[in-house]
């Protein structure tokens, strides 16, 4: 009796353990997460896993990921449960707080951008639905933020001097032509996949569309 009571004690204390001991992601894997933005807002990670490669126990706050690369990812959580998830290039996945072990699966490169939040509570402001010259669709949306897939026309443009109440993140999944100036920094015209731009709530800006043809991103809202 003492030993059937006994058991279900020391697995709470292994499970507790090991959450516990889990680390920040690019302190704990630095070889899979790389920190390439930070403020006191967010911090972009870049994840790059091989082929069958597998990470070590590790946490991340809310967050939202946006594949570059589409790959099975298996995912063993704190409790010891697992799961598979079926990563699309191009798509966005919200993610909450979490401590687990990522493993690659699948037979090809997963690589991705993970937009972490820092702030301790969500924000109040009102993310828009819609742009002019800007069609917009929900890939992912939480209490923190809602990322879009935007197709940008040829006719597309904020004028100098533009400003809006959220924050917001640009990133491209594919080569592309996009004027992004944020505050009377030099302009980013040229972008490659991967590439990405944070602008500050209430940081002037301006963009226009360069290419004279439809321009498709997307973009990270941030509350």
């Amino acid at each position: 009796m003492k030993w059937c009571t006994l058991v279900p004690t020391v697995s709470l204390v292994v499970l507790y353990s090991a959450a516990a001991l889990a680390q920040d992601a690019p302190k704990a894997d630095p070889a899979h997460y790389k920190v390439l933005f930070e403020n006191a807002a967010v911090r972009v990670l870049k994840i790059d896993y091989a082929p069958g490669e597998k990470s070590n126990m590790h946490q991340h706050p809310d967050a939202i990921a946006v594949p570059l690369s589409g790959a099975k990812m298996k995912f063993t959580h704190a409790d010891g449960k697992t799961e598979e998830r079926a990563l699309a290039a191009g798509a966005a996945l919200y993610t909450p707080a979490a401590t687990h072990t990522p493993e690659n699966v699948d037979k090809t490169r997963m690589e991705a951008l993970l937009v972490e939040f820092k702030t301790k509570a969500p924000g109040t402001a009102a993310l828009p639905t819609t742009r002019p010259n800007m069609a917009m669709k929900v890939l992912a949306e939480g209490p923190r933020a809602t990322a879009f897939h935007v197709t940008a026309d040829a006719a597309f443009q904020e004028p100098a001097g533009s400003k809006h109440d959220y924050d917001q993140i640009v990133i491209t999944l594919s080569p592309s032509k996009m004027s992004l100036a944020i505050d009377g920094k030099p302009a980013k015209t040229d972008w490659a996949r991967g590439d990405f731009q944070f602008i500050g709530r209430g940081t002037p800006h301006e963009s226009k569309s360069v290419s004279g043809k439809p321009t498709e991103f997307v973009i990270i809202g941030i509350k």
